[in-house]
């Protein structure tokens, strides 16, 4: 049996997929996965034949881009990437594949805003979502978006998953890290008080050194 697994498959994290528009020939692929949720962005019906699978495979599909669209609607929004991201930080959803039509702009937007969550780089943000695009498909709006969307807007759901605890854990170590204080080295701390005078008084020096500086003296 030869598994075909959709053009823009790929793994984010573990336990959440992202691809194109899922087909008969992927079936037996998606099939492995054992998901749990689809989350369809693109704002049309899905064909039959994907419903009925994954009825079958007891998924819930959840047709995010059908339920939000409206006439005045644009692509990308900001309520359907808020919603979307919803699902993805849900660990109840996973496994879990969010998918549009190309696997390219909706769903690039979204894991986009994700890394973004996730405190990478922009550059680094910008590079994975050009890697799903060619040149010719590569849209600046979308980029734009990911680096303007509002993350106070995503509201972190009960049950997060080991993943993103793990990361915000390490995260926490980090912040912590930079904002102590920097101590002085170790021989400044042995030798030498460096909040003050290394001798407070004269009568802090012994009765023999002060005898030995006098002789020096004369």
């Amino acid at each position: 049996m030869e598994l075909l697994p959709p053009d823009k498959f790929s793994m984010v994290e573990d336990g959440v997929y992202r691809s194109n528009a899922i087909t008969a020939a992927n079936f037996d692929f998606i099939k492995r996965l054992g998901l749990r949720t689809v989350v369809l962005l693109s704002p049309e019906m899905p064909l039959r034949a994907l419903t009925d699978f994954l009825k079958h495979q007891s998924v819930q599909l959840i047709e995010l881009g059908l339920r939000i669209w409206s006439p005045d609607s644009k692509a990308v929004s900001e309520e359907m990437v808020k919603e979307a991201l919803e699902f993805v930080l849900d660990a109840s959803c996973h496994p879990l594949l969010i998918m549009c039509s190309s696997g390219v702009h909706r769903t690039g937007v979204v894991f986009g805003c994700l890394r973004r969550l996730e405190r990478w780089s922009v550059s680094a943000v910008i590079e994975e979502y050009r890697s799903f695009a060619s040149d010719e498909t590569a849209r600046y709006i979308n980029e734009q978006f990911i680096d303007c969307f509002d993350l106070d807007l995503v509201h972190l759901p009960e049950h997060l998953p080991e993943w993103w605890l793990y990361q915000q854990e390490l995260l926490h170590k980090e912040n912590s890290i930079e904002s102590a204080p920097a101590e002085s080295p170790s021989f400044e701390r042995h030798y030498m008080n460096v909040t003050g005078p290394l001798i407070s008084s004269p009568d802090a020096i012994p009765k023999s050194s002060k005898s030995k500086l006098k002789k020096a003296n004369k």
